[in-house]
């Protein structure tokens, strides 16, 4: 078996809300949704490398319970990018929550995290050169 990619499946609270989000924080756009129009019930985003998965936690509630009462858990996103101080200018102007302010690590790498609406935490991460 060879695996050919992972993608983030997300319950949140708003699908439409979580898309603008990662749009005006990270410059993803909707690769596809259901239905096509709002209320989305479902929807995928990406850029780069990168796809996410959303899901309404009302209708994901429905058959899987469990998922629909940890909205944010301990899932954590590690994205490495080009221009950290971009991502950072974007996250300050949406006002969300730096949970980690700007660090360069031991192995290499400058970082800093913050949680979206839902309060997943994501680390952005630059090579330090």
């Amino acid at each position: 078996m060879k695996a050919l990619k992972l993608t983030p499946n997300l319950v949140v609270r708003d699908v439409t809300d979580s898309l603008n989000f990662y749009r005006d924080v990270l410059g993803f756009e909707r690769a596809f949704s259901v239905p096509d129009a709002p209320p989305y019930v479902f929807a995928a985003c990406g850029g780069g490398g990168v796809e996410i998965f959303f899901n309404d936690k009302n209708v994901v509630g429905e058959d899987y319970p469990a998922l629909a009462t940890n909205i944010g858990g301990s899932f954590t996103m590690f994205i490495e990018v080009d221009d950290l101080k971009a991502v950072l200018a974007n996250v300050e102007r949406q006002k969300a929550e730096i949970s980690m302010p700007v660090k360069d690590q031991f192995y290499g790498m400058r970082e800093f995290a913050f949680k979206d609406p839902d309060g997943y935490t994501i680390t952005i991460a630059e090579k330090i050169n």
